[in-house]
């Protein structure tokens, strides 16, 4: 057996306070979505003034680098050179979902959208730099 770690709703909640912060900082009305290592909905939060698709976009782009083990700029950049990869089954190639790594495991992930997705990205990273990993 091994043992592995495990988000919790604290965690989530670390999180989504920090990349909220970077949102608001850069003026940005973002959608937030958290999810756990099965790409399960942990926390969500939709920003006053985010667009109301943000919600589903930000839980897809979580859930893709939950699953998969992979951004979604990766993604993003490997649907340009093979297009065939947009039938891969759980890719959202858009970037804004990044993977939560704790010890080479994939624990999370976090999924942004609002702004571009550069943009997006940088407001999740800044989530999951809060969690000091």
């Amino acid at each position: 057996m091994r043992s592995k770690t495990v988000l919790t709703l604290a965690d989530a909640q670390k999180m989504l306070a920090a990349a909220k912060l970077e949102a608001q900082k850069q003026k940005w009305n973002v959608t937030v979505a958290v999810v756990d290592d099965s790409g399960r909905l942990l926390l969500l939060e939709r920003m006053d003034g985010a667009r109301p698709q943000t919600a589903e976009v930000a839980t897809l782009k979580a859930r893709s680098a939950a699953i998969t083990h992979r951004p979604g700029k990766v993604w993003e950049d490997t649907v340009k050179q093979r297009p065939g990869m947009l039938n891969f089954p759980d890719a959202f190639p858009v970037q804004g979902g990044v993977p939560i790594t704790q010890a080479g495991d994939i624990i999370g992930a976090v999924g942004v959208s609002g702004v571009q997705s550069h943009e997006d990205e940088q407001v999740a990273l800044a989530g999951i730099a809060a969690l000091g990993l």
